[in-house]
């Protein structure tokens, strides 16, 4: 459906001129755009020739179907008044906005749990773009936090909050935290945290609260944005994910949590590194290291330099990526039981470095050391990391697997796999999908070809 626009869209011409997209290029991006999100499409180069020549308006989500076809091409966020098309239904854009105040910081992250828990996540899994984390990003390294938080509306019907509300949020968390590392970020659970941040969280931010309690109400709500964040990072959809971090650092910022604040770079930095932005991984996890320099407990500054080291062994800097580890190694072991630690870094543990490693040294194509590493990680088994347990195993396969020992590598795999159907986790079918992607090269060997069939559940599964 569409509407008339005055005159030709002279912008959306320039910016597929600039993007090298045909209209036939850009239909086809379209609809295959449309067809992620469970819509049907039936844009044809006629359908552009009328948005461009005569400045026809597409309805409903097409416009930022088009403002993401146009920037997955450039490489950078397309806002619709570039492509002649802002006065489209401006919901879509919410989530990316770092407000300067802390009034409207609260309404940018309400209105994006409001959006997402009102059936219009059909826009939230766009493409990705690590430039959106830019502005943010330099904002937090400028002010890390906020001054006095203290609301108390003018008409005095809001709700008084009380720590006791804020203990609350934060039990979510931990039990959100404990479900997602055990079932995945896809298992059915994962809801309970937006519709926490829409039902529960958002009547206390804008409700009535000294500094003291909003510092500690903002921590909380920055924590379960965090996590809705992290879910969705897991479960592939990459741009609801970049706005949930967004939206957690600006939260953090007006926790005054500094090594919060540091976290959500941290799996930012992840997020980038897993789509293949090693130079801007490095960049996010380096201010979180710079900003908390004698803030962080030694524990939190251990694993900031470990995703330092992710990011460098993504870019095949190997010699940073060794001085990174052993930032990690060495500050993980001044850390005492005693220490302060926060909550969300109770994963934190000699394993998951060791498991990390594995995974640095797998990016630098160096087996040996990949296999000595795993070997640490899997040295203790849990069931309440269970997906962690999966994502080791591959690695562990493909260590296997580059050194030769073909029988190894499916063992690993099949075990791999088992633990793989137990969860629902995008990413770990990913790390699958790679590994059966390498043993293509041994054609249907048995060993093979009894893996390849004991993944094909797991591969041909509804997403």
């Amino acid at each position: 459906m569409t509407r008339e626009h005055r005159g030709p869209n002279e912008k959306l011409g320039t910016m597929l001129s600039l993007a090298g997209i045909s209209n036939a290029g850009l239909a086809r991006r379209v609809n295959d755009l449309g067809a992620q999100r469970g819509l049907t499409l039936r844009y044809d180069k006629t359908s552009v020739a009328r948005w461009v020549a005569k400045g026809m308006v597409p309805q409903g989500a097409a416009p930022y179907l088009i403002a993401a076809a146009i920037g997955s091409k450039l490489g950078r966020p397309v806002p619709l008044h570039e492509i002649g098309l802002a006065d489209a239904d401006p919901a879509p854009e919410v989530g990316l906005a770092f407000p300067r105040e802390v009034s409207e910081a609260v309404k940018a992250a309400t209105d994006l749990w409001r959006l997402d828990l009102a059936g219009r996540r059909d826009f939230l899994t766009g493409s990705f773009a690590v430039t959106a984390y830019a502005t943010p990003t330099s904002r937090w390294l400028i002010t890390p936090a906020d001054g006095s938080v203290a609301r108390e509306p003018t008409d005095g019907s809001s709700i008084k909050v009380g720590h006791s509300d804020v203990t609350k949020l934060r039990e979510a968390a931990e039990d959100a935290r404990r479900w997602d590392s055990k079932y995945g970020g896809g298992d059915w659970r994962s809801g309970m945290v937006p519709e926490c941040l829409r039902v529960e969280a958002a009547p206390l931010l804008l409700g009535s609260y000294s500094d003291n309690v909003g510092r500690a109400l903002f921590g909380a709500t920055a924590e379960l944005t965090r996590l809705a964040g992290w879910m969705a990072f897991d479960t592939g959809q990459q741009e609801a994910s970049q706005r949930y971090y967004i939206q957690a650092l600006r939260l953090a910022r007006a926790a005054a949590d500094v090594p919060l604040g540091g976290y959500v770079l941290a799996s930012m930095s992840l997020q980038a590194i897993y789509r293949g932005f090693a130079d801007e991984g490095v960049d996010l996890a380096q201010a979180a290291i710079e900003r908390n320099r004698g803030l962080a407990t030694a524990r939190t500054m251990s694993f900031f330099h470990l995703v330092e080291a992710r990011a460098h062994a993504k870019a095949g800097e190997q010699g940073a990526c060794g001085a990174s580890l052993s930032a990690a190694d060495s500050w993980l072991e001044r850390a005492r039981d005693g220490d302060l630690d926060p909550s969300w870094l109770d994963f934190y543990s000699y394993e998951r470095l060791a498991a990390d490693a594995a995974e640095c040294y797998s990016d630098l194509r160096i087996p040996r050391q990949v296999r000595r590493f795993t070997e640490t990680a899997l040295s203790h088994p849990t069931e309440d990391f269970v997906r962690s347990h999966g994502l080791r195993l591959v690695v562990s396969a493909v260590a296997e697997l580059e050194s030769g020992n073909l029988d190894a590598a499916c063992e690993a795999g099949t075990r791999a796999v088992e633990v793989a159907g137990r969860i629902s986790s995008a990413r770990t079918t990913e790390y699958v999908r790679d590994l059966l992607h390498r043993l293509e090269a041994y054609g249907d060997e048995p060993r093979v070809a009894e893996l390849r069939e004991r993944a094909r559940p797991l591969l041909t599964a509804p997403a």
